[in-house]
């Protein structure tokens, strides 16, 4: 059994919601994010999304493209990402990561090369925007050889032939894109993700995280009302930068906000 579905297992059973955040690594700076990791633990995640930083990441809004940015300026690639990953486990063998990017610097890397240095680095899931299901099978087949959960993104116009096959090919839990848009946008309709997302779970057992437009603690505590989990990571993201440069105000920052959300989460329930 994978650390998502068991995180997904134990947070079932204490009827809980699982609170997934997002932060690019190297952003602002490579010393920053894995103390931010075990900060953002200690604040009330459960699993825990780490962007690989990408020079053209066209399915991200302006405050993930700066984030990528100013980590590409540190000379951040996939290679140092997956050492940041080793490091963390070094303190937490619990928390799952989920890595969350583009198919180039896999490519780049080679999809054998990736599968074994991530499973060595102790990633837990990948989840690549601009892979389709129809071409994943060659890097499925090594991410399911290593033991890491390939995490699929659902969009509102998705169709239930689609559904059903990400639910077939995925694991650990599928993403579902709240709106229509970049990363960041802000015309969140709640009650229509509600309703799409009782249209998903009749497609699939797979646990949905909801993320795109989760800004503040009263959103996460409403998706958390109807989803299993709640990503959140334009909001974060826009603290390191409003931050600049300063580490300890940026993580005091996105502390607070979790902790915010985390508290929300669990009052609904």
């Amino acid at each position: 059994m994978s650390r998502l579905t068991a995180k997904f297992q134990t947070l079932k059973q204490a009827n809980r919601k699982a609170l997934i955040p997002f932060i690019t690594a190297g952003d602002p700076h490579p010393d920053f994010t894995i103390p931010a990791m075990h900060a953002m633990v200690e604040a009330g995640a459960d699993i825990i999304e780490l962007g690989v930083p990408f020079s053209d990441p066209m399915a991200d809004g302006p405050v993930i493209q700066k984030a990528s940015e100013r980590a590409l300026l540190h000379k951040m690639s996939l290679r140092r990402v997956l050492d940041m990953v080793e490091k963390f486990r070094s303190n937490d063998s619990e928390t799952p990561v989920v890595l969350m990017g583009y198919l180039n610097p896999v490519e780049c890397m080679g999809y054998r090369a990736f599968a074994d240095r991530a499973r060595s680095a102790g990633v837990d899931g990948v989840l690549t925007v601009d892979m389709p299901p129809e071409e994943s099978s060659d890097l499925l087949s090594l991410l399911e050889q290593a033991g890491i959960d390939p995490i699929f993104l659902l969009a509102p116009n998705s169709t239930d032939e689609r559904i059903r096959k990400m639910g077939q090919l995925g694991r650990g839990y599928l993403y579902y894109v709240s709106l229509k848009g970049v990363t960041g946008a802000s015309h969140l309709d709640l009650s229509d993700v509600q309703r799409k997302l009782s249209e998903i779970r009749a497609l699939t057992d797979l646990p949905l995280g909801v993320g795109f437009g989760v800004k503040n603690a009263e959103i996460a505590a409403t998706i958390s009302k109807f989803a299993d989990a709640v990503v959140v990571g334009s909001a974060l993201v826009e603290k390191i930068e409003v931050a600049r440069g300063d580490s300890g105000r940026a993580l005091n920052d996105i502390v607070d906000l979790l902790k915010s959300m985390r508290t929300a989460m669990d009052a609904s329930f």
